[in-house]
């Protein structure tokens, strides 16, 4: 039976040549089912554009920015349902299947439970956290593959251009229209990030970043912070 919707998988690139090809290979059950992945690059001058060709429908460059990216390929994007994820995450086996289930809803939006790549309980522990204040708070991060229908998408023009917080402020727009539809079978996501920089030191990072955001700082502001605290801890 085809599935009662169309999907587009939109997924934002930047130099991604090491990862790519697991990312895109893991989506080809999707595509063999008549749904779209659109990739997005930023500008890479590795090979992720080379690499990615085969394995998606369409590959669009646009300027470099995760807002900017997701919107560019909003914006080509075929499917009535537009799905927003990450290079570094993996839908579950059974994503259309739920997905089926949302469209049947009268929800406009909706995103995934997640869980972090790795065997440490910290790990556990963090996502357990990030998806309990999500159902609480209805806001959700990039990381837990916001879906969303694509006449609210354009009806809220997309994601505003924003070098941080763009997943924040686009699921407190979101939220005026519906609440999300939570999926509780979810997403991993690679814990590269955590491990490189260190569990604690990202989680205080993310934490002090949400809530100077919450305070009113600019993105462009914050955005510096969160690149000086990375070079940083990359010495």
């Amino acid at each position: 039976m085809p599935d009662p919707f169309s999907l587009s998988v939109i997924v934002p690139v930047w130099m991604e040549a090491a990862g790519v090809t697991d990312t895109l290979r893991a989506l080809q059950p999707i595509r063999n089912r008549g749904h779209e992945v659109v990739v997005v690059d930023g500008g890479s001058t590795d090979r992720t554009v080379e690499l990615a060709r085969p394995l998606c429908d369409r590959v669009v460059v646009s300027e470099k920015g995760r807002a900017l990216q997701m919107n560019a390929g909003a914006a080509v994007a075929k499917g009535d349902l537009q799905l927003f994820l990450h290079a570094d995450t993996r839908l579950p086996e059974e994503a259309l299947e739920h997905l089926a289930s949302f469209v049947h809803s009268r929800r406009a939006w909706g995103r995934f439970d997640v869980r972090l790549s790795g065997e440490r309980l910290l790990f556990r522990v963090i996502a357990w956290f990030m998806n309990q204040r999500s159902r609480l708070s209805g806001i959700c991060t990039g990381d837990q593959a916001i879906f969303v229908r694509r006449d609210v998408f354009d009806a809220l023009d997309g994601f505003h251009p924003m070098p941080l917080m763009e997943d924040v402020e686009f699921s407190r727009r979101l939220c005026l229209v519906s609440h999300p539809f939570c999926i509780k079978e979810p997403v991993v996501t690679d814990s590269r990030r955590w491990q490189k920089y260190g569990a604690w030191r990202t989680i205080f990072l993310m934490w002090q970043l949400r809530w100077r955001y919450w305070r009113g700082e600019s993105p462009e502001s914050l955005a510096q912070i969160y690149r000086s605290d990375v070079r940083n801890a990359s010495k």
